[in-house]
């Protein structure tokens, strides 16, 4: 299994994007995510799910070739229409005017329509937050949950994220989806035969369930219930149905190579503390301070040490994988 540096795996990926059909304004934005994503030891959405997005160029359920179109209908909001592409070069295509926007108002939102999966929605809000700024996101995703109660897939995994700046410190980040565990997971218990623990998903009749292959058939459960439920609801509204994207009921599937665009949103809120309160950093401070001096972890303190650990050593990716992304890069 060879060890391979992130400036290696960086060029792996944004090749291997070219070589798929993507246009290097597109390829460049994902290469970098997948970069970090395995960085932060989340290899399931770096070089893991690389494969899928070079099907999903081939069989043109993302448009290599998009171009985002920005727009800045109001003096607080920021608008991109993905054109069917990736959704990170449509981030950033919007990102500087929404910085812009929010110091001048005080909040202001970057909403995106038409996209594509943006993979760790960690890292956008981590970047708004290096800016200074407080970030709060949302996106939608393919049905893979239902409505509390019901049995038909309504709601994607549905996550949402959010991040502060802190003084001297990485920004406090966290990135949740709104179902007990990640599809990723669930997918992977349901290819090594795995029994899961029945808090985890529901069968297709609505009933809690240990066989992972069922559970594929019905729906994964909503962390804490109905709760999670209005979460997964609230992603819906400001993900989806306020941008003007696909409500997640009619997203076609990641895991399908073939089908139509997605067409999913994410929709950022962007707060500027400088507009509100004096002292912002100085109370976040505090606040970690309360938290780690009780036992407790701050947020994102394990995807910090494993950051720095794959900037010294690189990551070790598994010969296999190289040869599926290799071997996914033609039709």
């Amino acid at each position: 299994m060879p060890q391979m540096s992130l400036d290696e795996i960086e060029t792996l990926a944004f090749n291997a994007l070219v070589e798929a059909g993507a246009s290097e304004a597109q390829a460049r934005p994902v290469a970098r995510s997948v970069r970090r994503a395995e960085a932060d030891d989340m290899r399931s959405v770096g070089l893991g799910y690389l494969p899928l997005y070079l099907q999903h160029l081939h069989s043109r359920k993302v448009d290599g070739a998009a171009t985002p179109q920005v727009s800045h209908p109001r003096a607080a909001l920021v608008t991109i229409d993905a054109g069917r592409g990736f959704a990170h070069p449509a981030f950033d295509a919007g990102f500087e005017q929404a910085v812009e926007a929010a110091r001048a108002c005080g909040v202001a939102s970057l909403a995106i329509t038409r996209s594509y999966s943006i993979g760790v929605l960690g890292h956008p809000v981590e970047d708004i937050a290096t800016r200074g700024l407080v970030a709060l996101a949302f996106t939608n995703s393919p049905p893979n949950m239902a409505a509390w109660g019901g049995k038909r897939k309504i709601f994607g995994t549905n996550p949402l994220a959010f991040a502060a700046p802190r003084m001297g410190a990485p920004p406090l980040v966290v990135d949740q989806s709104s179902t007990v565990v990640t599809k990723v997971a669930l997918v992977a218990a349901a290819g090594k035969e795995e029994s899961i623990p029945s808090h985890w998903a529901f069968d297709s009749e609505g009933r809690a369930t240990t066989n992972a292959a069922e559970a594929l058939k019905g729906s994964m459960a909503p962390f804490g219930g109905v709760k999670g439920a209005n979460i997964a609801l609230l992603v819906e509204l400001l993900g989806a149905a306020l941008t003007g994207a696909n409500l997640s009921m009619n997203v076609h599937p990641y895991a399908i190579a073939e089908g139509p665009p997605p067409e999913v949103g994410q929709h950022f809120i962007l707060f500027d503390p400088d507009a509100f309160a004096p002292g912002f950093v100085d109370r976040i401070a505090m606040l970690v301070e309360a938290m780690t001096g009780e036992g407790a972890r701050a947020p994102g303190a394990r995807r910090l040490i494993a950051r720095e650990r794959a900037a010294k050593e690189g990551c070790a990716v598994d010969d296999a994988l190289i040869a599926r992304i290799r071997s996914a890069t033609s039709p």
